[in-house]
Parts: C-alpha cells; sequence; structure tokens
C-alpha cells in the first residue's frame, strides 16, 4: 500500500505542475492580441510572408519530379509517374541483390552490412545484444556536394 500512495503523490505535483503552463499559455495568447490591436500594419505583412511559405513546398516528392518531367518530355504525368515507380523498383531490387547503385551527378547507394553489437539500454545501464543487420547506405557525388 506505501508504494501506491507514493505513486499518487507524485502525480499530485505534476497535475499542479500543469496549471501554472497553462495560466501562462494563456497568458502568452493575450499578449499578441494586444500587440496586434497596438500594430495593424504589422500582421498583413507576416500573414503574406506565411502564405507564400505554405504555397512552396520545401519537401519534392515522386510525384514532383514525375510532373516536372512530364512538362519537360511532354508526356502525360501519368506515365511519368509510372516510370518514376518503376525506376524506384528496379533500384530496391539492385539494392536487394547486394548491387551498388552509383547515379552519375547525385551519389551512390549500397547495402552496408552492420555487424551484431553490444549496446546498453539507456535507462537502466543494463548490457543488451544487438543483432547484425542491413542499412543502405548514401554516399554523395562531389558534383552534388559543390552544388550545395
Amino acid at each position: 500500500m506505501a508504494k501506491t500512495a507514493t505513486k499518487v503523490s507524485k502525480k499530485a505535483p505534476a497535475k499542479k505542475a500543469a496549471a501554472p503552463k497553462a495560466a501562462a499559455k494563456a497568458k502568452t495568447a493575450k499578449a499578441p492580441a494586444k500587440a496586434a490591436k497596438k500594430a495593424p500594419a504589422k500582421a498583413p505583412a507576416k500573414k503574406a510572408a506565411k502564405s507564400s511559405a505554405a504555397t512552396s513546398s520545401p519537401i519534392l516528392t515522386l510525384r514532383h519530379i514525375a510532373e516536372r518531367i512530364s512538362e519537360l518530355h511532354e508526356v502525360p504525368k501519368r506515365q511519368a509517374n509510372e516510370m518514376m515507380g518503376q525506376v524506384i523498383e528496379i533500384i530496391a531490387k539492385s539494392l536487394k541483390k547486394g548491387d551498388k547503385i552509383r547515379l552519375a551527378g547525385l551519389g551512390i547507394l549500397q547495402v552496408r552490412k552492420r555487424a551484431a553489437r553490444m549496446g546498453r539500454n539507456p535507462q537502466t545501464g543494463e548490457p543488451v545484444k544487438i543483432k547484425a543487420s542491413k542499412k543502405i547506405a548514401f554516399r554523395a557525388a562531389k558534383d552534388l556536394k559543390d552544388a550545395i
């Protein structure tokens, strides 16, 4: 019974600590509202910057690449999308066989074997066996490194 009582007492302060955080959030929510009333000219400028950032996606997906290829080579988007899917399948099959894939101007993809080793559980410090595994490694080409 003593153990459960200590667990309950540990939970109670956590709830109390959450209440001041909520109050602090409420105070910070009010402060920008007051600032927005004082300076309405600055608020639209920020919204314009956010909307332009939202329209241009920082992540380039396979679909985006397929769209660009379809525009450049005047092929249907669907066909370009299928071609990109087939390229990915070919790469995956080759990596599964253990082949290296060298893409000129981009880099080299290859499978590397990681040996079994001993690690430690960070919570308890207890030694743990980590079994052998395979990982995909990418080594960027010099052209790519220079371009970035």
